[in-house]
């Protein structure tokens, strides 16, 4: 009997768990590790600050994932070992045949003083209920969006939370001045300046201000503090910096850059039968910048490690390989979304669209939803 431990339940460690039960002996083991009771689609945390849907519809507990033959433990990884391919949960250690580290990014918001005290950390799925009762209870004023540090999951997100933010309010009638900044020289530079324009236009023409360049070095009471000086705000929700988890770090899976490192087509780490994946993972671009932080990469790079993993321990090879190829959505308000698409890890550099705006495509991002969570639960 073989076992296989999955670190992390998000997009990519669910989708490695479920490719891996379809492919090995149901006698093999199948292990999922995770701190969390539940899966949740992560952009409900937006669709909830503005009222448009609850966080409870895409959950679902990752108990469930018994039913498909995938054990889970509830604990928090305390120590991954690469080379003797164990790892202890919680101070119990456990050895398996193959590794595959999907612990995500870590929120880290107190390495911008004054943020855990003024800002709204929109990013947290504990603070989504806070959140909403802010906005619910906010009678106009000044509103910024705030990009506090790259790289950060999601890109489009910022952008569709300021313009649902700006659409809610104008349906009840609050008056709000919206600002968004971030410290990139454009609001999502893998699209082009061509591409960027048709984001930011959309911005100006719902009434919001794009601060490019902008990088915040602490927020105070009522204010954003930057290299030029201070901005007002009255409601600020921002974006806080994203680390990778330490306990990957000091097994040695980091490269230079901080991030954990490893071959960008079978998402292997330099640890023989240990693989990492999602937003923790950093793989250049031909351009030499990194590939987006997004779920659907982490989907896709679970498929291949899975794929990797099951041809290893039944000694065959795969030829599966992370493409780079897929694309997300960006809500604009007025039951309307965006399509941003292409091949990310193209030669000689990144091709990729901006679609829309169409109803067909918000459509399209609730059946994203709902593929996923029956398709993995």
């Amino acid at each position: 009997m073989k076992r296989v431990m999955i670190l992390g339940g998000g997009f990519g460690g669910l989708a490695a768990a479920n490719r891996l039960r379809e492919r090995l002996d149901p006698q093999d083991e199948i292990i999922l590790v995770d701190r969390r009771s539940h899966f949740s689609f992560g952009f409900r945390k937006t669709w909830v600050l503005v009222g448009l849907g609850s966080m409870e519809v895409g959950q679902r507990p990752l108990a469930g994932l018994a039913r498909k033959g995938i054990n889970w433990i509830r604990g928090t990884v305390t120590r991954i070992d690469p080379q003797a391919r164990s790892v202890e949960v919680d101070g119990r250690s456990m050895a398996a045949d193959a590794l595959v580290v999907a612990l995500g990014t870590v929120l880290a918001p107190e390495q911008v003083p004054g943020f855990n005290d003024y800002a709204l950390n929109v990013y947290h799925p504990q603070e989504v209920q806070r959140n909403a009762a802010a906005l619910g209870d906010f009678s106009g004023g000044q509103v910024m969006v705030g990009i506090f540090s790259i790289p950060y999951a999601c890109p489009p997100a910022p952008f569709e939370i300021a313009m649902l933010v700006q659409a809610y309010f104008k349906a009840r009638g609050v008056r709000a001045e919206m600002e968004v900044f971030s410290p990139l020289p454009m609001s999502l530079p893998v699209l082009g300046e061509a591409g960027c324009e048709v984001i930011e236009g959309r911005l100006a023409r719902q009434g919001i201000r794009f601060l490019a360049e902008h990088k915040a070095g602490a927020v105070e009471a009522g204010a954003v503090r930057f290299t030029s000086g201070p901005r007002p705000f009255d409601l600020l929700l921002g974006v806080p910096p994203h680390r990778p988890p330490q306990v990957a770090v000091e097994a040695g899976l980091a490269g230079a850059d901080g991030w954990l490192e490893v071959d960008p087509r079978t998402m292997e780490t330099r640890f023989p039968g240990v693989y990492a994946l999602g937003d923790a993972v950093t793989i250049p671009m031909a351009n030499g910048k990194p590939l987006p932080k997004a779920g659907v990469f982490a989907e896709a790079q679970g498929l291949v490690a899975a794929e990797h993993i099951a041809a290893a321990l039944t000694g065959l090879e795969s030829q599966a390989t992370f493409s780079g190829e897929g694309g997300c959505y960006l809500e604009v308000g007025g039951g309307e979304a965006m399509l941003v698409q292409g091949q990310f890890l193209a030669e000689p550099g990144p091709r990729v669209d901006l679609k829309g705006p169409s109803a067909e495509y918000l459509e399209e991002k609730r059946r994203f939803e709902t593929s996923r969570l029956e398709a993995w639960f």
